[in-house]
């Protein structure tokens, strides 16, 4: 009876979903008579796949006036090779490379302390170094910040990938993640923010004390968005997608992946980690199946495969052929959860922390 109830659960989620999903697509274009000077920040540790191509994508910007500002922390990063041939392609571009070698628990958060008194413009925009966008996006992003109330403009993300494994992490990004954060903001205000891209005022920065102030928080980029909300001002989601790289990681780097979000996810939204339970339909269906009941798991896995398919097909349809691969991928998503519940070390980048109950990390040697 009870995983019957929690398919009906998942059916009421899985509606829902696609109802955030059209209207996320369906909404108007911005104005875009609002393009004041830009700083694009972006902190740097080694050369992820298409690194090139991410970094290239923002000097090709369609915008009036912006600078990039790399902040490289190790000393010989090979990112910087790419770095200096991005400087010999665009030279009317402003491109500085900082060095921002720093003792912050999170590495990333210092650089970006170091980064933002560096900028020479107000309006801060913020992505991780493997970000590919597209000409419009700076146009996009920074026209919301216009109404004095948005404090972050953030954006959804899809993910490309070379391994089956990092395939079907991509396939969770798009059809599970996405989704819900689509959901959470069709029932609230949800001041979280997004490391595909944080735009935001240097006002706003200061008003939470600057990077700073995040630099022992592992998930900084919901810390900045949910503390500049409390400042009364609003999240916007922007109507543009991003692309981000997962490159060939075998099956064990996308569980640790996938471990470390999830880790942060239930120190730092604890209420939305154990709703992320209600809402597995495929998980639920399978209980159901089991428990001899193959009417209602049928309906489920009917009800989840046509979200997935509206979902995919105004976000990335690409990924359509892999449709029958969902459930699968739900099962897997599961597990994660599962462990996410236990243990509090994670692993970011090769560095290993111990991430605390407040959100807060500490270095493992």
């Amino acid at each position: 009876m009870i995983p019957a109830i929690l398919v009906l659960c998942g059916v009421a989620y899985n509606v829902l979903a696609i109802v955030a999903v059209l209207r996320f697509k369906r909404r108007e274009h911005p104005p875009r008579d609002f393009t004041p000077p830009v700083s694009i920040l972006k902190p740097i540790r080694g050369r992820d796949d298409r690194f090139f191509e991410a970094i290239r994508s923002h000097a090709a910007l369609d915008y009036p006036l912006f600078e990039i500002v790399f902040g490289i922390s190790l000393a010989g990063d090979p990112a910087l090779e790419d770095i200096a041939r991005l400087e010999r392609e665009f030279p009317r571009i402003p491109i500085r490379v900082i060095h921002t070698a720093n003792n912050a628990a999170n590495g990333k958060a210092g650089s970006l302390e170091i980064l933002a008194r560096e900028a020479r413009y107000d309006i801060l925009v913020v992505n991780d170094s493997d970000i590919l966008v597209e000409s419009s996006y700076l146009a996009r992003v920074v026209s919301l910040l216009q109404p004095d109330d948005v404090g972050v403009v953030t954006c959804l993300y899809r993910a490309e990938a070379s391994s089956w494994a990092a395939k079907a992490e991509a396939l969770g990004i798009v059809t599970e993640f996405a989704p819900s954060v689509l959901v959470a903001r069709l029932l609230s205000s949800s001041g979280f923010a997004l490391g595909s891209t944080m735009a935001f005022r240097r006002s706003s920065l200061d008003a939470i004390g600057g990077f700073a102030a995040l630099r022992d928080y592992l998930a900084d980029d919901y810390q900045l968005g949910a503390r500049i909300a409390r400042l009364n001002k609003r999240v916007v989601l922007a109507d543009t997608v991003v692309v981000t790289s997962l490159g060939s990681g075998s099956l064990r780097d996308v569980w640790k992946h996938q471990l470390r979000w999830s880790r942060t996810v239930r120190v730092s939204r604890p209420a939305g980690y154990f709703g992320y339970l209600v809402t597995q339909i495929s998980f639920w269906s399978a209980v159901t199946l089991a428990v001899g009941n193959p009417a209602i798991a049928a309906s489920g896995f009917a009800v989840r495969l046509l979200a997935v398919a509206i979902t995919l097909e105004k976000l990335d349809r690409r990924k359509l052929a892999f449709i029958a691969f969902v459930p699968l991928r739900d099962l897997f998503g599961m597990a994660v959860w599962l462990a996410g519940l236990f243990g509090s070390e994670v692993e970011w980048r090769s560095l290993h922390y111990r991430l605390n109950r407040n959100g807060t990390i500490s270095p493992v040697p």
